[in-house]
């Protein structure tokens, strides 16, 4: 999912937005571990690699990971009140834990030790409980002392990264009149439907209406599926800790009950089972979710939500058709699409070239949009089936770990000059 934002015609200065990292590298691609300032939400402050990113050899890896902890230490430093790192390093809302289907019993028991009920909610039947934690306890402790009192699933309301934003209005997607299709990212301008699922949202911003705009087109951007109504959820906001797991199980349960055929999600995280057993009630009632593999690389664990079961996980090719070499993985993947060399639509009306599996993720949830306009588990097989049959063989023949399935909506896009 990487964001670069430029004037047309401007070749300097451009920006890369991967993950949780963020880091200004030059035209000779060597990564450094120069952190930005962080004035935006967390959500919107995310990894930068440089212009010749596929330049990039050697220890990459490591370096990727490197500068993705600093910058967690970073927004933790900087938002210590709302952002804390769970006991895997990822950044998570701070002094809160998410308890799934939890009984009054362990309410009960979690009350007498402490703790406090921010919300007892469900998201399509999936139950859970936001819970606030003592004083002095780290997110490590508070998980360990639930699942000793009895919680099974016990967990951080981890954020998830988009590739980034900047602050300034952004330009509306077509109007349309078709199908409709669901954004789970920041906010985007002129769509059909539009809900908020943190504090501020909804509020548009760059990387939610560039999302949109590659499904429905907008000005000189063109679309995977125009005509397409956008369903946009913000799970941003001005919220320095949006983007969490929490708010996006509530954005899934939001499509579902407007009937969404399909969603995107083109943000990063770490497993969640609150929003795993979501997004498999979701699927249970005909919704498709498409999502990103990420951009921290082959050698990077899985990311989430690409990787839960049933997910339709996208990865990125280039203008010449070449894999993306940041390209992330997830535990499976289905297929490929342009992610490189191409414009989207930002800011001002301004188009703005963009790289990063981030932007494959909406050309594949368009394609199968064409076929799948409304949620209908009995027929999602077939509707697949024409899919594939759309789908470019890539790489060795059949599925592969480069190209999934094969490529989609090559036509849809707007090169880049």
């Amino acid at each position: 999912m990487i964001f670069i934002l430029c004037k047309k015609g401007a070749m300097r200065g451009r920006w890369f937005w991967i993950g949780w990292m963020a880091l200004a590298v030059p035209a000779h691609a060597q990564l450094a571990p120069g952190l930005p300032s962080l004035p935006l939400p967390a959500g919107q402050v995310l990894d930068r690699v440089g212009q010749e990113v596929q330049g990039v050899t050697g220890g990459v890896a490591q370096r990727l990971e490197d500068v993705r902890r600093t910058a967690a230490a970073r927004l933790v430093r900087d938002h210590p009140d709302r952002i804390a790192l769970d006991p895997q390093g990822f950044p998570a809302r701070a002094g809160e834990v998410v308890v799934d289907d939890p009984d009054d019993a362990l309410i009960a028991r979690a009350v007498a030790k402490g703790y406090a009920v921010i919300a007892r909610e469900d998201v399509l039947g999936v139950g859970y409980a936001r819970l606030s934690v003592p004083r002095g306890r780290s997110l490590g402790q508070a998980i360990r002392e639930l699942r000793k009192l009895g919680g099974r699933d016990v967990s951080a309301d981890q954020l998830h990264a988009p590739s980034g934003a900047l602050p300034g209005p952004a330009a509306p997607v077509a109007a349309g009149s078709g199908t409709v299709v669901g954004v789970i990212d920041g906010g985007a301008a002129g769509a059909a439907l539009s809900s908020g699922f943190a504090t501020g949202a909804p509020r548009a911003n760059d990387h939610g209406t560039a999302v949109a705009s590659l499904i429905a087109g907008a000005g000189t951007v063109r679309g995977g599926l125009p005509g397409a109504r956008i369903a946009s959820a913000d799970v941003y906001g001005s919220d320095p800790a949006g983007g969490n797991a929490t708010a996006i199980a509530r954005a899934v349960g939001w499509m579902v009950q407007n009937r969404v055929s399909v969603v995107t999600i083109s943000l990063v995280g770490p497993a969640n089972p609150l929003l795993g057993k979501v997004i498999a009630a979701a699927q249970a009632r005909g919704t498709v979710i498409v999502a990103a593999v990420g951009n921290n690389g082959p050698a990077a664990p899985p990311a989430y939500p690409a990787s839960y079961p049933g997910v339709i996980a996208v990865t990125g090719i280039d203008g010449k058709g070449r894999a993306l070499i940041e390209a992330g993985r997830a535990s499976h993947l289905d297929y490929a699409a342009p992610g490189a060399d191409m414009l989207a639509m930002g800011a001002n009306g301004r188009t703005m070239r963009v790289r990063g599996t981030s932007f494959a993720a909406p050309f594949v949830a368009a394609t199968i949009a064409r076929f799948y306009a409304t949620p209908d588990p009995g027929g999602l097989r077939a509707a697949i089936g024409k899919v594939d049959a759309q789908a470019r063989d890539a790489g060795s023949r059949g599925p592969d770990k480069l190209y999934g399935r094969g490529v989609l909506c090559e036509a849809c896009r707007t090169p880049a000059q």
